[in-house]
């Protein structure tokens, strides 16, 4: 059971028959096969089928929950089974933003000192990529920012800060100024880029590769997050910053404008809207259906649950079939057709 639900990771996280298989050692027909025999011990359908993998059913996305809890505590019973009939072995995966890389010695030259049977394997990754690879059990561990990040069902637990010194010339631009913005902005900085079709349209992808090469070009850590768009075509390609905890945005950004953008260290710029949230056409609104729509990272699921998705799922889930239907009656929730059926009565 425990080798299928493997496979039924591998496969939701690859979205490909073939890579899932070459990912798990497998032949794809052997991996199709335990996903079919997955499904018969279940007695539903987990994968949408056609000429190719089409994603999961509501069902398959409930196993796959149960699946990631499973194989993460059937790979904990066997190493706590090892440790007790030899010590800790096996193999430690953990993965660090590449800013901790350092740092990691630290934690594991101890570690693995004193459990020489253990393999400690290390990878750099980006914030996002080490949230989606615990989410799908590939690593034990990560090291990456906390703030900010959408931990979703994650433990974590502070290792420590970082604290950075502009040094300059005393005759330099920055030498007798109080401004230190820039320091602040190399440790770990934000920024989110729409990638629906609109932004894209408007030229999001070529103000996203900007970005990054001007990043690397001036040694800048940056992480690019591509939300949704908010709504503002006028404004897109619309490029967003968090600074202490709120988002800022400016648009429309065009390639042109990136190199000033960093000069500014992305504060006072001509095309500088403030807070996101403060531009009329949003402060006006109450979101409902929208409300996460540019907020959030579309493509995480840790990113949707820590904002409050799958919340009322989930509350559905733990009450009787009366007590739902009781619920939506009093809701006043009814049908888009014309005659606007209760939903309840449905």
């Amino acid at each position: 059971m425990i080798d299928k639900l493997e496979m039924f990771i591998a496969l939701a996280r690859e979205e490909h028959f073939g890579r899932a298989a070459e990912a798990c050692g497998v032949a794809q027909p052997s991996l199709s096969a335990a996903i079919k025999q997955l499904e018969d011990q279940l007695g539903v359908t987990l994968v949408l089928r056609g000429s190719r993998y089409r994603g999961l059913t509501p069902e398959g996305e409930r196993a796959l929950e149960w699946a990631r809890r499973m194989v993460a505590d059937a790979r904990a019973l066997r190493a706590d089974m090892r440790g007790a009939q030899g010590g800790l072995s096996g193999n430690l995966r953990l993965a660090a933003i590449p800013t901790a890389l350092p740092f990691v010695s630290r934690l594991t030259a101890d570690f693995a000192a004193k459990r020489p049977n253990v393999r400690v394997t290390v990878l750099s990754r980006t914030s996002s990529d080490i949230l989606a690879m615990l989410e799908n059990v590939e690593i034990d561990a990560g090291i990456s920012y906390l703030d900010n990040e959408p931990l979703g069902r994650l433990t974590a637990l502070p290792l420590y800060e970082e604290r950075y010194t502009l040094v300059t010339r005393t005759d330099g631009p920055r030498g007798r100024s109080a401004d230190r913005r820039a320091v602040d902005g190399v440790r770990g900085m934000r920024i989110w880029i729409p990638r629906d079709a609109s932004a894209r349209a408007l030229g999001a992808d070529e103000v996203v590769a900007a970005i990054a090469a001007e990043a690397a070009r001036r040694s800048m850590a940056v992480t690019i997050i591509r939300n949704g768009s908010r709504g503002m075509a006028w404004l897109e390609p619309l490029v967003e910053v968090a600074r202490d905890g709120v988002r800022h945005a400016f648009g429309p950004i065009s390639v042109a404008d990136i190199p000033a953008l960093f000069d500014a260290e992305f504060a006072d710029h001509p095309l500088a809207l403030g807070p996101t949230e403060e531009i009329p056409f949003l402060a006006r609104q109450t979101r409902l259906t929208f409300a996460r729509c540019g907020v959030i990272d579309p493509l995480s699921l840790a990113d949707y649950q820590a904002a409050g998705g799958l919340s009322g799922l989930r509350r559905a889930l733990a009450m009787p079939a009366p007590e739902i239907i009781n619920e939506v009656t009093h809701s006043g929730l009814r049908g888009r057709g014309g005659a606007g059926f209760p939903t309840g009565i449905k």
